[in-house]
């Protein structure tokens, strides 16, 4: 059933001493599990096998405890004691022919060591770089030869636990090989810094102790970063980003490139496009033999076709689209294309990682759930006797809701008010750099249409009356939220009376209309205390239309919360390049026309702002009329026929749109079975 034009994907590639079985390759990611919680990471690694990703990757894993990066949930391999645990991880992978690879790391300045308490581990002397008062300790050669030990050692556990690949890491910023080529970070004068072969000999040196240690039997990778786009301050792939791979070239079995740091390398879909770092990578496979997998979001068969054919790589890497899909590669193998959920590009999986906890995603909301739930992305339990089920609200909850009760066999009818399917995620697709969202529709939206028990209602709204009246034995409502105008939020936790009128306009109003919402041509001022991306997104589109824009946050900086999704950065600087006057550490004083008053949240000193229209970004709240007038008629819901009506999503606690399809997912999952949110689906 395959198509032939994909025949090339499914072709084996030798490794080394081991050979693929596809071009899939899952590269190591986090998952925000690891040593922590053993049994998730390896049900969501066997998930990935079971899918057909040829490798299947761990994600970075500790050689020893001055490597300690607590509280992030990473792997370990710190001595004999790890080495159980992680063969039942290349066992579950095994099962399913796939080859299992593991990323050894050692942190360097990129931790504190919070846990052990061992001073850092650096080319030099310097301050680590995360947010601790702590300083690394510059490694004399007693610590060299100790850290090429560990790295052994690590290697040779790995050997024994089964793995089929192991890596030799120098990227992201966040290794002690990296630190040691990067002249920003090593300053030393003896062999091991100044020129460039020095700054090399360390990673040279542990690539060969790894390879006499477990190259006879395991694959040998780097990961490396041949960019840093930090111009000439960093690595550059037409400069030292280019002469490692040159030097370097025939000594690994495999190339695994890309960008560094991590922000740059998971670019979010507002800031990059599929294959955004071919540009970057194309030239590693001139200067070696070696397979190279490299990075890309790469969703499309016919982008992956087109990489491999024009000789940019030999092995498709994949970490986003095989959390977004597991089943990718069997699903392009079995020809069922448009079954894939193709990855937004939202970066909500970085997220879990950054906020030290399991795995999410917005097209899958299985991920993470795998040992804890028990949740399969393609296999959902049948109900076990015939449901009819109302859903009220065609948004992300009330899709999600639909295909998952439809796939268990349930007599489904969506019925949506609206004119459009989709709700806040049409809405939100339009707006500057997030197309890719209208993915979470489209996809459901496909499975939706193709099922025989799903009955789809536009422009209907439904009261109370209505919903009594059909009978349907179970109704879940999924209106959405809308936002306030009124100023609510983090800080201004009571309504201000001076938000009121014309001059204010809602985020509502601007998802509905775009800038035609704004009266006049006078300057706008969001101010932001949501603090994640529609702020920046609204304060862009309207900057583009040629309004002055002024961005007012309680905040220290820009959306604060992207930070988790890697963007915080390029978020501020869009702002800055359209040349939006960026406010921040203020909060609302007063409005009156033409002038809005803003006041410092430390010294409440007040300044004034040319203003003739104020976009609240604040918070949101539930459209629960329905449900209310439901439930002040439960009495007669028997009389009807009604055994269940639950709001879910937005409609219940309004959300980002991850948490909006694991409502409607949950609500399906948990239908007529045992399955309840209490304390032991989270243990």
């Amino acid at each position: 059933m395959r198509d032939p034009r994909y025949d090339i994907l499914f072709e084996p590639v030798r490794i080394g001493p081991v050979t693929t079985r596809n071009r899939f390759y899952q590269v190591p990611h986090c998952s925000g599990m690891g040593h922590r919680y053993p049994e998730a990471d390896l049900s969501l690694r066997r998930m990935k096998a079971e899918g057909g990703w040829g490798v299947v990757s761990t994600q970075e894993t500790e050689i020893h405890p001055s490597s300690d990066i607590s509280p992030s949930n990473q792997q370990r391999i710190w001595d004999d004691h790890d080495v159980d645990r992680l063969k039942k991880l290349t066992e579950a992978v095994h099962e399913h022919g796939s080859l299992a690879a593991i990323q050894l790391v050692h942190n360097g300045i990129h931790t504190a060591n919070r846990l052990t308490r061992i001073a850092p581990y650096g080319p030099s002397d310097m301050v680590v770089d995360v947010e601790d008062p702590v300083q690394a300790r510059a490694m004399d050669k007693a610590d060299i030869a100790a850290f090429r030990t560990w790295h052994r050692d690590a290697a040779l556990r790995a050997k024994r636990a089964g793995f089929d690949i192991v890596y030799v890491y120098a990227g992201h910023d966040m290794t002690l090989l990296q630190h040691f080529l990067l002249q920003r970070h090593n300053s030393r004068t003896d062999e091991y810094g100044g020129s460039f072969e020095n700054r090399l000999r360390l990673f040279r040196e542990v690539l060969a102790d790894t390879r006499d240690a477990v190259g006879d039997r395991c694959a040998i990778a780097v990961r490396f970063a041949v960019e840093e786009l930090l111009g000439a301050d960093g690595l550059q792939h037409d400069g030292e980003g280019r002469d490692v791979v040159a030097a370097l070239a025939e000594e690994p079995d495999l190339w695994d490139v890309n960008l560094s740091n991590w922000s740059n390398d998971s670019q979010t879909a507002r800031f990059s496009q599929e294959g955004f770092q071919e540009a970057y990578t194309a030239f590693v496979k001139t200067v070696t033999t070696k397979p190279v997998v490299g990075v890309g979001r790469y969703t499309s068969p016919d982008a992956m076709v087109r990489a491999i054919r024009s000789g940019v790589l030999d092995l498709v890497g994949a970490a986003r689209p095989s959390i977004a899909d597991p089943f990718l590669p069997k699903k392009i193998e079995e020809g069922r294309i448009d079954d894939i959920r193709e990855c937004i590009g939202c970066n909500i999986c970085t997220a879990g990682d950054n906020t030290v906890v399991p795995i999410r995603c917005t097209q899958n909301p299985t991920i993470g759930e795998e040992a804890r739930k028990g949740w399969h992305p393609e296999i959902i339990p049948s109900l076990a006797k015939p449901e009819a089920v109302l859903i009220i609200g065609g948004g992300p909850t009330g899709l999600e809701a639909a295909r998952a009760l439809a796939q268990r066999g349930a007599d489904v009818t969506v019925a949506e008010a609206g004119r459009e399917w989709g709700g806040r995620v049409t809405k939100e697709a339009k707006l500057p750099g997030l197309a890719t969202w209208a993915r979470v529709r489209d996809w459901r939206m496909g499975q939706l249409r193709q099922a025989p028990n799903v009955e789809l209602y536009l422009d209907s709204p439904l009261t109370a009356e209505d919903v009594l009246s059909y009978g349907i034995r179970h109704v879940a409502i999924a209106t959405g939220a809308r936002w306030r105008t009124d100023g609510v939020g983090r800080l201004h936790r009571s309504a201000l009376p001076f938000l009121s009128g014309n001059a204010v306009v809602g985020v509502d109003a601007l998802l509905e209309r775009g800038t035609a919402a704004l009266s006049g041509n006078g300057p706008v001022v969001i101010f932001d205390d949501d603090r994640y991306y529609m702020a920046s997104v609204l304060a862009e589109m309207i900057a583009l239309s040629g309004r002055r824009v002024t961005f007012v946050t309680p905040a220290s900086i820009v959306a604060p919360w992207t930070d988790h999704t890697l963007e915080q950065r390029r978020v501020q600087t869009r702002l800055i390049e359209l040349g939006i006057d960026i406010v921040l550490l203020h909060q609302l004083g007063d409005f009156r026309p033409d002038v809005l008053s803003v006041e410092c949240i430390y010294s409440g000193r007040r300044r004034e702002i040319d203003c003739s229209i104020v976009v609240p970004v604040t918070a949101r709240l539930p459209v629960a009329r329905l449900w209310h007038d439901l439930s002040a008629r439960a009495e007669v819901w028997t009389d009807h026929g009604i055994e269940t009506v639950e709001r879910i999503g937005d409609c219940l606690a309004p959300g980002i749109i991850a948490a909006a399809n694991y409502a409607g997912h949950f609500y399906a999952r948990k239908l007529a079975s045992a399955q309840n949110e209490g304390c032991d689906a989270y243990r």
